[in-house]
């Protein structure tokens, strides 16, 4: 797959065809695939964050959002279709929230859980404290460090 074919919807949560989209990949990734509650999946945040669709051909294979924080700016809920993994999704996806996200001033940060720890590395991320668990996953805090990439 090129990442050329990607492309990337931006869309705020009552944009009901995208939002509905972003749902069943979240819905197949995290509550089918890892056994995520529903409950946690989907919170209060979903108003008030920046959602992005990733497509492949006209398919919705990807998602991810992120929000203004007290800390910072956070990144989450980044999700790719199992059939997608390892294909570039997860970086196309990253470089677009990253391409809106970054705020001069601002911490740029997100949860990682383990599998997807390189994928950030790569992008210029962090992780800085000890592991914990979100959701009954392993997940690290990853900082964005502007000065390692981009």
């Amino acid at each position: 797959m090129e990442p050329a074919m990607y492309e990337a919807k931006w869309f705020t949560w009552d944009q009901q065809d995208l939002a509905s989209q972003a749902s069943s990949i979240r819905q197949k990734v995290f509550v089918e695939e890892q056994q995520v509650d529903p409950a946690e999946e989907y919170d209060e945040f979903e108003q008030t964050s920046r959602h992005v669709l990733l497509t492949y051909n006209g398919h919705s294979i990807g998602t991810a959002r992120w929000r203004h924080t007290e800390k910072g700016v956070k990144l989450e809920r980044f999700a790719v279709l199992k059939d997608y993994r390892g294909r570039g999704a997860g970086s196309a996806i990253l470089d677009e929230v990253l391409k809106e996200a970054l705020v001069p001033q601002k911490m740029v940060y997100l949860h990682a859980q383990l599998p997807a720890m390189n994928l950030y590395r790569r992008a210029g991320f962090s992780e800085v404290g000890e592991l914990f668990y979100e959701a009954g996953l392993a997940h690290y805090k990853m900082v964005f460090n502007s000065t390692d990439s981009q």
